[in-house]
């Protein structure tokens, strides 16, 4: 698969994933996230109204980290990498980061004062589009300020090439009826992160 079809297939996997992170926090935590459509506010005020920034890791539950990213680049090539993500000059202040599973809500401030230590060191990625460290998951569900789990993945039938139904299962996921709560772990008592004992503490 070339770069450009590799990029386009995570833009319109982030894009989906962003629309159900919005019925998402609406449904369960009564907050609207908005989100700019233009280019332009997007890269001058931030990606909405709100201040929340969304990341889809399709990875973490298998490689138990969090990839938090702080530059990026448009494509491979050479010259230094622009800040990103926790990094982001904008107004965003909220740092949603998950899959369809778990939904981990932080405090940018929290994310960036772990970058600058030398704990979790800042690395490239494979495709070398983009810097950043890896997070430890138990580290995140002790440090997120909300973990939402609404365990989504296996209740969505994903239809090849159907793009469409895609769209409308997770919606309708999202948005289950307030009395099916049992959807989503919304106690106070969080169960214990999993167990990993090669991450750090």
């Amino acid at each position: 698969m070339s770069y450009d079809a590799y990029r386009s297939n995570k833009i319109e996997s982030g894009l989906l994933y962003q629309d159900f992170i919005v019925d998402l926090m609406l449904q369960v935590l009564r907050f609207p996230v908005t989100i700019y459509s233009s280019r332009l506010y997007q890269q001058t005020v931030g990606e909405g109204p709100a201040g929340v920034e969304i990341k889809h890791d399709e990875k973490f539950g298998k490689s138990g980290h969090l990839w938090i990213e702080v530059a990026e680049k448009a494509r491979p090539r050479a010259g230094p990498y622009v800040p990103s993500g926790i990094f982001r000059d904008d107004n965003s202040w909220l740092y949603i980061i998950g899959d369809y599973d778990t939904v981990f809500v932080f405090t940018k401030v929290v994310l960036q004062a772990f970058a600058r230590t030398e704990r979790y060191p800042i690395r490239e990625n494979n495709t070398k589009t983009s810097q950043g460290y890896l997070f430890p998951v138990p580290m995140a569900y002790r440090t997120a300020a909300r973990v939402l789990a609404p365990k989504a993945a296996e209740k969505i039938l994903v239809a090849v090439g159907d793009l469409h139904e895609l769209g409308r299962q997770l919606h309708r996921v999202a948005m289950a009826n307030p009395a099916q709560r049992a959807l989503f772990d919304m106690s106070e008592d969080w169960p214990e992160p999993p167990d990993n004992s090669n991450d750090e503490a």
